[in-house]
């Protein structure tokens, strides 16, 4: 997979969080089809953790269940890793972001952070979860993105904070080993710098919160 394709992935993906975040329903409805149009496109075959050989779809519901988990973790180990108190608790979080489970189609998503934790272990347990060329080969990229300078440093700083966030089992899975450095501080740091940065001017939750003052809400 080449880096400029893993670029733009990664782009739409970040387009979609946005949007379902601080969009209205009608932003999330008209994203959430974007995706879907795009995910009937991709399809192909990949051997699974007991050896066979599947075919699949993008649109498959066991495939974008696992996306979504992913997604709900990655974001709330992160915050509790590095970021501050969570508004009505670990639960909240989960129970509010199944909501772009259900957008997605999705049945009866996790409401609490035991049963995401549960379902991601659950894919662990009945060995659906394997390692291949392709895996390294997208590790690879986010280990070593073509970025340089001040952002490479920070980038590298980050992905470090990013594995040490990630339960050993997986972490073995994928290849990848946590950092001796102090990554906590110097990220805690990172993200209080570019938070003063992004707040200098309008954002995403900025527009989000002058229409929920227009509702009344």
């Amino acid at each position: 997979m080449t880096a400029p394709l893993l670029t733009g992935r990664l782009t739409g993906t970040v387009r979609w969080v946005i949007t379902l975040t601080y969009g209205s329903t009608t932003q999330a409805d008209a994203e959430t089809a974007r995706v879907g149009r795009f995910h009937r496109r991709v399809q192909g075959t990949y051997v699974a953790g007991d050896g066979g050989e599947r075919g699949y779809t993008a649109e498959d519901r066991d495939l974008v269940r696992w996306v979504h988990l992913a997604f709900t973790d990655a974001f709330l180990s992160s915050h509790q890793a590095y970021g501050g108190t969570i508004p009505g608790g670990p639960d909240a979080y989960v129970a509010d972001w199944a909501t772009a489970g259900r957008l997605m189609r999705i049945p009866d998503p996790p409401l609490t952070e035991a049963a995401l934790r549960g379902e991601l272990d659950g894919f662990l347990d009945r060995g659906e979860l394997r390692r291949d060329e392709r895996v390294d080969d997208v590790v690879r990229f986010l280990k070593k993105p073509p970025f340089t300078g001040l952002m490479g440093i920070a980038y590298r700083v980050l992905f470090a904070a990013a594995v040490a966030t990630i339960p050993p089992r997986l972490r073995r899975m994928l290849g990848v080993r946590r950092s001796w450095l102090p990554v906590k501080t110097a990220t805690r740091l990172i993200l209080r710098v570019t938070e003063r940065a992004l707040g200098s001017g309008p954002r995403a939750q900025d527009m989000a919160r002058l229409r929920l003052r227009r509702l009344g809400l």
